[in-house]
């Protein structure tokens, strides 16, 4: 039998377990609730209202940059700057307790991985010493690979910290250097990796998180918004003919001696560049190599008289608003005054000849495209120059893209009222002069050009460049007609038929050769010229135009300089996308003379 005396403690004892468990439960509740239930309120409260969080920038990959079958032009990888700290090597090294590796030894296999010697890694060490006994910090090596790291890191050395960060990576080093661009130490972007760094560009992330005061990251107060990685760039180029084009126009600039080379290749039915090579080149991997002047693309920067080669243009105005033919004749002789007094010289001596429209582009005589371009207006022939492309950038609008020079009609004086039938008194860039071919090879319709296929982005979702919009500016009929005459071009002129001949291959042709004017005295420059070549292959089913100029020859200063790099260009083209040889036999020869 229990007694009162013996109940009493024991009811006591109850009371106050009962009362512990309660509170017991109530901080189960509370922490529950705090770490569970209203957790990431709570830790949302603490990192906003009392600053408390922690937030660290997650960084995305930059995109990459591909050709048009998918060969890596430029892409993003990570490195590894191997950092130490020498006060605790050190410090391991005096203790106790001795390191399985000791610093000597380890030093030499830092230096097998990192490429330097064992005493190159010890003195970094022991100068940092020097200067702070208690210094923390000293850099090994920058820039180690991935395989590097995986090696380091198996050292087990604690005092080693490898950083990663990621560089920007050419792997095909100047192959399209001057298109593609770089990006420079302070963060300047040319070329390519300027023009499309919307798609390129990683968008930034974040990780935000609590510590306690131990430094330990506080369980559950881990948030991260993840970073994104850029778009990849696909490109219109084909690596594989940009590095023959780039070897071929600095074998052919340096035999010419020439100043710089250019070739662009662009596919008629499309307006896509197929290759844009040049040089001096530039390598994307070490840009400073490279002279500023080299760094850029001179197919989109420079801009020149054209010469000859818009000859074709009068041409085409004059069949246009003057219903002239390739067989319509003027009266032309090697030099002639014109009644408004300027005075125009053919490129050799000669005497007067009936010169046909055809036989006046093959023997490429001023006189002759002078008086032909007096068949029309001013405004005329300045609305066909435009139509065809003068005083507009290409649809690229590529970084420091040139956009030409047309001077309105009203500035026309007595002699450029002459020169600009025959290409001078304005200027325009290699693209331009691809884009106006482009239109006559492809029966009058001009596509604008163009040099990326598509963006994609990091997810995988793909958004194709904007289609080009074909635009009709030649009658098809005079179209036709005016290739032709490209065509006798091709096979009539004698200073450059036999070195541009492409066996099997039917080709069209216009030569240029432009003086240059002195920047200081604004007059030509004796003896210096510019010089360019411009055709199409197959002449009766054009797949392909090239543009080969040479600045500046020295060797051959006429437009035949041009002529062995275009015909290794246009064959090794035809070569690459495998162009049906013509089946189909040339017409016959047009009079050079009226008949």
């Amino acid at each position: 039998m229990t007694t009162r005396a013996t109940r009493t403690p024991r009811r006591r004892t109850v009371i106050a377990l009962a009362v512990i468990l309660a509170v017991v439960c109530g901080f189960l509740v509370r922490l529950v609730d705090i770490q569970v239930v209203n957790a990431a309120a709570n830790v949302k409260e603490s990192r906003g209202d009392t600053g408390l969080g922690i937030t660290r920038t997650l960084d995305g990959a930059r995109g990459s940059i591909l050709d048009q079958n998918g060969t890596v032009l430029a892409e993003s990888q990570l490195v590894y700057d191997l950092q130490m700290d020498p006060s605790a090597m050190h410090g391991l090294e005096t203790g106790k307790t001795k390191p399985k590796l000791p610093w000597a030894k380890a030093a030499d296999k830092i230096a097998a991985i990192t490429g330097q010697t064992g005493d190159e890694v010890r003195k970094i060490a022991s100068d940092a010493l020097a200067a702070n006994p208690d210094s923390q910090y000293a850099e090994i090596k920058k820039g180690l690979s991935t395989e590097q790291f995986l090696k380091i890191r198996a050292l087990g050395l604690d005092y080693l910290t490898p950083v990663s960060r990621s560089v920007r990576v050419y792997p095909n080093g100047a192959v399209a250097g001057n298109l593609i661009g770089f990006i420079a130490g302070n963060g300047d972007r040319e070329g390519l990796e300027e023009l499309q760094n919307s798609c390129l560009s990683a968008t930034k992330g974040t990780e935000t998180y609590l510590t306690g005061n131990d430094g330990v990251v506080i369980p559950g107060s881990m948030t991260e918004k993840p970073a994104v990685d850029g778009g990849t760039v696909k490109l219109t180029i084909n690596t594989e003919l940009q590095w023959y084009l780039q070897q071929m126009i600095m074998e052919e600039a340096k035999a010419q001696g020439a100043k710089a080379g250019t070739v662009t290749v662009v596919e008629v039915g499309t307006g896509k560049i197929r290759a844009a090579a040049e040089y001096p080149s530039v390598d994307p991997n070490n840009p400073g190599a490279s002279d500023p002047d080299d760094r850029g693309s001179r197919i989109f920067s420079t801009s020149f008289e054209p010469g000859s080669t818009f000859k074709a243009i009068t041409a085409a105005a004059v069949m246009e608003h003057a219903n002239v033919n390739s067989s319509t004749s003027v009266n032309a002789s090697s030099h002639e005054k014109f009644p408004n007094g300027a005075v125009i010289n053919d490129a050799f001596e000669h005497p007067a000849y009936d010169y046909t429209l055809a036989g006046a582009l093959i023997d490429s005589s001023n006189v002759a495209l002078s008086k032909f371009g007096d068949m029309v207006t001013d405004q005329q022939r300045y609305d066909e120059l435009v139509k065809f492309g003068v005083g507009s950038k290409t649809a690229i609008d590529f970084p420091g893209e040139a956009s030409g020079i047309i001077h309105p009609v009203k500035d026309w004086d007595y002699q450029s009222h002459y020169t600009t039938t025959f290409g001078q008194y304005y200027t325009v860039t290699a693209p331009q002069v691809a884009s106006a071919y482009q239109t006559i090879a492809n029966g009058g319709v001009k596509v604008p050009l163009s040099l990326v296929e598509s963006c994609t982005t990091a997810n995988g979702k793909v958004t194709e460049a904007p289609a080009p919009k074909p635009q009709r500016v030649f009658d098809p009929a005079k179209d036709a007609e005016l290739s032709r005459i490209l065509e006798n071009v091709a096979v009539q002129d004698t200073a450059v038929a036999d070195q541009i001949k492409i066996p099997g291959y039917r080709i069209a042709i216009k030569t240029g050769t432009a003086q240059k004017p002195d920047p200081k005295t604004g007059a030509y420059k004796e003896g210096v010229y510019f010089t360019s070549m411009v055709g199409y292959a197959p002449a009766e089913h054009p797949q392909y135009v090239v543009v080969v100029t040479l600045d500046e020859p020295t060797r051959v200063t006429s437009s035949a300089a041009t002529a062995p790099a275009f015909q290794k260009a246009m064959t090794q083209v035809l070569k690459t996308y495998r162009v049906q040889p013509s089946t189909d036999p040339m017409e016959p020869l047009l009079p050079k003379f009226k008949e």
